[in-house]
């Protein structure tokens, strides 16, 4: 596999750190199924039957079938140039779930059995509707305490959008800040390089900026990084891992039987905007999905958009 055109061309189309490491991993896969078949050429034939193998062998999910496939078109497309044309491949059929919701008590609950940063992320989870990536990605520059908005620069899919920002968090974010601020001078004072910049982007447009305040990250982690290839110092954002981790003890110590992860805390802002009455479009924006048909599934968590309880149209004749 032509690893060093897989870096280039990843460079020059701008793509995410995830989306590079989901694809390197489904390629990594499909040249080990080539190595183990009896023809090793890579060819839409044999792309074709890898999605096939994983379908049938793997038992993969749709989500991860379409992933291997895009990686795959991208290979052949972008590095490759050549056509992409897999037929006969066996699809894994899409299976429709109600995601897992937490009642505004249950929220409240694991919110009580959390502190400092890890609280405060927790509640910005859920209270902008963000992805986890997104939320520990945040710039000092993303905050507007006057618009009461937060916004989020290169989402999911390379998308701009601004989202809510709860007054309720105001202080403690500008206390965050302050934090934040303490621990960028004295960065400052020992010469470090500066934050970790976007993935996208000439690395020259970043040099400087990345030493200016708006640019650093929100929820820094604790210790500065060193980057060997270029021998400087510069600082990441919060690791996932580390969240996760606080969050899984916490819903163990609030006593929650439902399976929590960071995105429930999306889910719940969604199905909690619906109980509220918010239009599905309205949410449809705030939380950036590029089709309808990917928020409609919060139709299935609340029982009923009106206030009314769920009744039979029987129940309303007037008989007799």
């Amino acid at each position: 596999m032509l690893y060093h055109r897989l870096e280039d061309c990843f460079a020059s189309g701008q793509y995410a750190r995830t989306t590079r490491k989901s694809y390197l991993g489904h390629l990594r896969g499909y040249e080990t199924f080539l190595a183990e078949a009896d023809s090793k050429e890579v060819s839409s034939e044999s792309a074709a039957a890898y999605l096939t193998y994983l379908a049938r062998e793997r038992q993969v999910s749709a989500s991860s079938q379409n992933q291997a496939f895009n990686a795959l078109l991208f290979l052949f497309r972008k590095v490759l140039d050549q056509p992409f044309e897999p037929y006969g491949v066996q699809r894994v059929k899409r299976r429709r779930y109600v995601p897992v919701i937490l009642s505004e008590e249950e929220i409240a609950m694991v919110f009580s059995e959390m502190e400092g940063t890890s609280l405060l992320v927790a509640q910005l989870l859920y209270g902008s509707g963000l992805r986890l990536t997104e939320c520990l990605s945040l710039r000092v520059q993303s905050l507007d305490f006057d618009q009461l908005r937060v916004t989020i620069h290169r989402g999911k899919g390379g998308k701009d959008r601004a989202v809510p920002l709860s007054k309720v968090l105001v202080d403690d974010l500008r206390a965050q800040l302050k934090r934040c601020r303490t621990l960028y001078e004295e960065d400052l004072a020992e010469g470090y390089a500066g934050a970790f910049p976007p993935e996208t982007g000439s690395p020259r447009k970043w040099a400087t900026r990345m030493k200016e305040w708006p640019w650093q990250f929100l929820f820094p982690q604790e210790n500065l990084t060193q980057v060997p290839e270029k021998d400087e110092l510069r600082r990441f954002h919060l690791h996932e891992t580390s969240f996760s981790k606080r969050l899984k003890a916490a819903v163990r110590r609030a006593g929650i039987h439902k399976r929590v992860s960071a995105h429930t805390f999306r889910h719940s802002f969604a199905s909690h905007l619906l109980v509220h009455g918010y239009d599905i479009r309205s949410i449809q924006e705030m939380l950036g999905h590029s089709d309808i048909k990917t928020t409609m599934i919060y139709l299935q968590t609340v029982p009923t958009l009106s206030k009314k309880e769920m009744q039979s149209p029987l129940d309303f004749w007037k008989l007799g």
